[in-house]
């Protein structure tokens, strides 16, 4: 979740006098800070959570492995202000995804324990953290949906469109592998679907880029796939 609530939410107006407060209170709960190279874990799928991260700024992706060795890739964040390990800390279950740095940053620590006590003694504070998750698990269910109900080739096209037509939070990767990942299959799988694209005059290559060619097109096969 991001410390600055999304502008288009229900309670915007109602904690943007807040925000400063909030921020406040936080960061009363912070124990240090931690440095990060990239290809650096900060959280791992399966730990326990005890501290809460905040990184100011840099890259970060998340993914999650199944015992079969397969992963999925939900994707990149340019992090501005991104906190992770919130919705660990309100279940109280281990953590989902391995959280990875992509680039050298650093990640500010806030204690869970001090964090407890702040919104006991806060409660309406925890109001940011509410429209927050509800708003990442609205576009991590969308993302979900659109892969286990959709072809390989029309979640490509369509994520192509969505990110030329809207601003996303969830960044594409330039690596086959890691975009392969990020729609749930294999680089092989991928390959294919992206030809099948490229064949039909929808979509072109220019180096580890994809861009539309045809966007009338494209949105007509979105249409009707």
């Amino acid at each position: 979740m991001q410390l600055l609530p999304v502008s288009t939410t229900r309670f915007a107006n109602t904690l943007a006098p807040q925000q400063q407060a909030f921020e406040q209170a936080l960061f009363a709960c912070q124990i240090g800070t931690r440095r990060l190279q990239a290809g650096d874990t900060l959280l791992e799928q399966g730990q326990a959570v005890t501290q809460l991260f905040v990184i100011p700024t840099g890259r970060m992706s998340m993914h999650t492995c199944a015992i079969n060795g397969r992963r999925f890739q939900l994707g990149e964040v340019q992090c501005k202000q991104q906190i992770f390990g919130e919705m660990e800390f309100f279940t109280g279950e281990p953590c989902q995804w391995n959280v990875v740095a992509d680039e050298p940053l650093e990640a500010k620590v806030i204690c869970a324990t001090r964090l407890q006590k702040c919104l006991n003694e806060q409660p309406h504070l925890a109001l940011f953290f509410a429209s927050a998750l509800a708003w990442d698990y609205q576009e991590s269910m969308e993302i979900y949906t659109y892969r286990v109900l959709h072809p390989i080739a029309y979640n490509i096209a369509f994520d192509l469109w969505q990110r030329d037509n809207s601003s996303v939070s969830l960044g594409a990767f330039d690596k086959i592998e890691q975009e392969a990942e990020r729609f749930g299959t294999s680089s092989r799988v991928y390959r294919r679907a992206l030809n099948t694209l490229i064949e039909q005059g929808l979509i072109g290559k220019n180096g580890n880029q994809i861009e539309i060619v045809d966007h009338a097109a494209l949105e007509a096969f979105i249409a009707v796939s």
